[in-house]
This record gives C-alpha cells, sequence and structure tokens, in this order.
C-alpha cells in the first residue's frame, strides 16, 4: 500500500474514531458508578489493529485520547484516557501478535486492560488505593463493552480488508 493511501486510511479511522467519541458523551449512561463507558471509540483502534498493525493503532489511540480529550472533555479526563488507551493498545498488539486469540478476545482483554490503566492512574491521582474497590464491576464492564466491540470489529473487517487491498477510498 502507498504511504498517501495508509495515511488517508489512518486520517479516516482517527476521524471515525472521534465521531465514535462524540456519539458517546451524548448517549446519557447511569449506570452508578463512575469510568463505564460503551467505549464505541475502540471499533477504530481495533480495526487499525488489524488492518495496519500496532504502531499505527498505538498512535491512532493516543491521537483519539488526546483530541477526543480536548474536545469532550478536560485535562483529567486526558490523562486518564492516555493511561488506559496506551495499557489497552499495549495489551491488544501482544495477544494479537501471539496469533492465539480472535478479534473478540483481544478486544475484551482490550477494554479491561483499558479499566485498569484508568484505576492504576486514579489510584495515583488520589493517593488512595479504595478507588480499587470499583475493579470488579469496571472489569466486567470492560470485558462486555470489549466482547460487543471485538464482535462487530471481526464482521466488518473482511469488507473493509477487501476495500484496503483494492486502495479505493
Amino acid at each position: 500500500m502507498k504511504m498517501k493511501s495508509k495515511t488517508a486510511y489512518l486520517g479516516l479511522l482517527l476521524a471515525f474514531a472521534l465521531i465514535l467519541s462524540y456519539i458517546e458523551t451524548l448517549i446519557p449512561l447511569q449506570v452508578g458508578l463512575p469510568g463505564i463507558k460503551l467505549g464505541l471509540a475502540n471499533l477504530a483502534i481495533v480495526l487499525c489493529l488489524y488492518l495496519f498493525g500496532w504502531k499505527e493503532a498505538l498512535f491512532l489511540t493516543l491521537g483519539k485520547a488526546l483530541l477526543s480529550g480536548l474536545m469532550f472533555g478536560n485535562l483529567f479526563m486526558i490523562l486518564y484516557s492516555l493511561s488506559g488507551a496506551f495499557f489497552s493498545a499495549v495489551v491488544m498488539a501482544l495477544l494479537k501478535r501471539s496469533r492465539s486469540f480472535h478479534i473478540p478476545v483481544v478486544s475484551a482483554a482490550g477494554g479491561v486492560a483499558h479499566n485498569l490503566g484508568q484505576l492504576l492512574v486514579a489510584a495515583f491521582a488520589v493517593e488512595t488505593y479504595g478507588v480499587f474497590y470499583y475493579l470488579p464491576a469496571l472489569m466486567i464492564a470492560g470485558l462486555i463493552t470489549g466482547i460487543v466491540i471485538g464482535t462487530v470489529s471481526s464482521l466488518v473487517l473482511p469488507y473493509i480488508q477487501s476495500i484496503v487491498s483494492k486502495g479505493n477510498l
């Protein structure tokens, strides 16, 4: 694939991630626990990981975290998002590289890792381990949303791979 088209596809994936991040801010999700989100924008990250590789997915993850935080959040949101996103991207890249796991499993592990990364930053920020009280609920939420995002990714990935391989934008 030519570098220009790869750059264009990465730009489209970043725009897609930002649109999904915005849509997620419009969905009122009241479950009584802080930090539980649908993680819709992770669809773009998982697709990028399987289309282009771990470096591009990490770049996209960091770009999405920074830009969505600037557009829809605040400094603390950026800090939590960056920590969770980085941890998630590394875990997903390692699992994908092993070639032993299907996309929904990789995505679910990424969802769990994202929440764990955010909890670690929260514990450091508030200087207490009391935030780990939320760990079971956040792990279950990350697992469920990760499986859903991974399943959707595995369904649309063949179509997108076909488009990318033909070089048609």
